[in-house]
């Protein structure tokens, strides 16, 4: 019997798909982790590999590109990729501030507040760089619903030091070069969320995707989501998508327990795993120095963690973990830094021309670090770089700011840009301040809530290295801790700054006024023109 033209069909397309996806793969994890004031951090984790591809070389653009197909990786991302040769890509938008103090260092660094956009692109090509950048950032907003548009050349800078490629760059750095801008003002809501959900190959329909309640995860004390391109060498390209949310527990009970489960977080239950998923992991930090019980038994587990493996199970699992011995959750009066510096920002005075910028920087450990620092501050704010001063309980030590380049901010143009390292000596606070003016603005530049404020970007922060290498090579403390800071970044709470704003109420009530008066004037004046006054005679009524 002869197959018909319909299953030679369906069986090419068959074929078609399954090398397809051969060539792609698909993982999903979800990494809860406890903390120790009653909280729950869990970050959503969702990655495709594009095996042996390799970034779009910027030469090629004046050239038609190949058509691009796609099983698993987002076709509109792709494109998008495609279309302004970008090599890595890091989208971020957040809400709230994460509190390093309390909760340590975060499953995914960037956690400013607002949104933060940062690419490295080729050089080269009939395109230039700004050009794309350009380009790159209306596609974006335009996919994820967001006002990435306002990420102009006023808020762009190349913090190259800060900011290093976390993937492989064809020719290395010399030939790419890199764009970062951030919006402190923008949110993440369910009109980015939507759009977020639809990149993924399942949706939010099946596997660990199902969890994503935008009725719970926007109502946590803190959320952000983030899309993150790179190059793997050898490997091919990685685009991953994660949503962080910090959830309280306590808050969601009425009994003040800090007992929780996946459907009482989220309200939802994983009903089937994602069919094209390679790998799906719920990973669980187990609590230390506690008692407690976890449900149901996880496929592995060690001292650290508890691991879920989906497809090991018949049944997607509720994961739930029980303080057993605790009837009732009492926070803690103090908590102790949970990360190896800590950082505090302020900008005081009263004056609406001038102000001081102050920072604080404390060693939370026994061992000298280093710290990288970036400020990026809108030429709303402006430095004066000759009163940088640097104490340490009350003796200048200006010996410990070594200033490694500054872009002084230009009106309407570029902001201002100040990169330096920090050396922190052990169990030791470091105060740096600045002074800074404020320009006026005219009346057609505020926002329309001048009232509010302007909202300035965090600064942010990378522990690198020792001042001491043939100390730190020695002692193998230093080394794991040195290991473990090398590659975070730290980012401090957005600053809200009040500059001379003029009365807005004064021009609306001179146009009220003038408009009573003109419609006065033009009342009186057009009667006067338009009327005819005679004189009506009454007949009296005879008796």
């Amino acid at each position: 019997m002869r197959p018909s033209f319909r299953t030679l069909v369906c069986s090419l397309c068959l074929g078609a798909i399954a090398v397809a996806r051969l060539s792609e793969e698909f993982n999903e994890e979800l990494h809860l982790r406890p903390l120790r004031d009653g909280k729950l951090a869990a970050r959503f984790s969702f990655s495709t590999l594009l095996k042996g591809a390799t970034p779009r070389h910027p030469e090629t653009l004046g050239v038609e590109d190949d058509s691009q197909l796609y099983t698993l990786l987002p076709l509109a991302l792709g494109q998008i990729l495609r279309e302004y040769a970008v090599t890595e890509l890091h989208l971020t938008l957040n809400a709230g501030n994460w509190n390093y103090d309390r909760w340590g260092y975060p499953d995914e660094p960037g956690v400013g507040t607002g949104a933060e956009l940062w690419a490295w692109m080729g050089e080269g090509g009939v395109v230039t760089v700004d050009s794309r950048w350009l380009g790159l950032r209306n596609a974006l907003a335009g996919l994820f619903c967001a006002s990435l548009g306002s990420l102009d050349e006023q808020r762009t800078t190349s913090p190259v030091l800060t900011f290093q490629p976390e993937g492989a760059l064809p020719n290395g750095t010399a030939s790419h070069q890199l764009r970062h801008a951030t919006l402190p003002s923008e949110h993440v809501c369910t009109e980015n969320l939507t759009p977020f959900l639809k990149l993924l190959p399942c949706k939010s329909l099946s596997g660990i995707a199902s969890l994503l309640n935008p009725h719970r995860l926007f109502d946590a004390d803190w959320h952000g989501l983030g899309v993150h391109v790179r190059y793997l060498e050898d490997a091919g390209v990685e685009v991953r998508l994660a949503f962080q949310a910090v959830l309280d527990p306590v808050r969601a009970v009425s009994d003040g327990r800090r007992d929780w489960s996946l459907s009482a977080i989220f309200d939802r239950r994983i009903e089937r795993a994602c069919p094209v998923a390679r790998s799906s992991v719920i990973r669980v930090r187990l609590p230390q120095n506690e008692t407690y019980a976890i449900i149901p038994s996880p496929s592995t587990m060690d001292s650290t963690y508890a691991t879920y493996v989906m497809s090991e199970v018949n049944n997607p699992p509720d994961v739930a973990i029980r303080w057993v011995e605790e009837t009732t959750f009492q926070y803690p009066p103090t908590i102790e830094p949970q990360t190896h510096i800590s950082v505090h920002r302020t900008l005081n005075g009263a004056s609406q021309h001038t102000g001081q910028l102050a920072l604080t920087v404390t060693n939370n450990h026994d061992i000298q670090l280093q710290a990288g620092y970036l400020e990026t501050m809108p030429w709303l704010l402006q430095f004066y770089l000759h009163t940088l001063h640097a104490q340490i309980d009350g003796a200048s030590r200006d010996d410990l700011v070594k200033v490694i380049s500054y872009t002084p901010p230009l009106p309407h143009v570029q902001p201002a840009l100040l990169q330096a390292v920090l050396t922190l000596p052990p169990k030791s606070t470091l105060r740096l301040t600045m002074d800074v003016v404020k320009p006026f603005l005219a009346y057609t530049e505020h926002p329309p809530d001048a009232q509010r404020g302007w909202d300035l970007p965090p600064a942010v922060f990378v522990p690198f290295s020792s001042q001491d290498g043939s100390q730190t090579d020695s002692d193998p403390q230093q080394r794991a801790i040195l290991s473990d800071v090398r590659s975070m970044r730290m980012y401090t709470p957005v600053l809200l700054v009040d500059l001379a704003t003029p009365d807005f109420s004064m021009p609306y009530n001179v146009i009220i006024m003038s408009c009573t008066l003109i419609a006065l004037i033009f009342g009186m004046v057009f009667n006067l023109l338009t009327r005819k006054f005679v004189v009506v005679r009454v007949a009296e009524k005879s008796s």
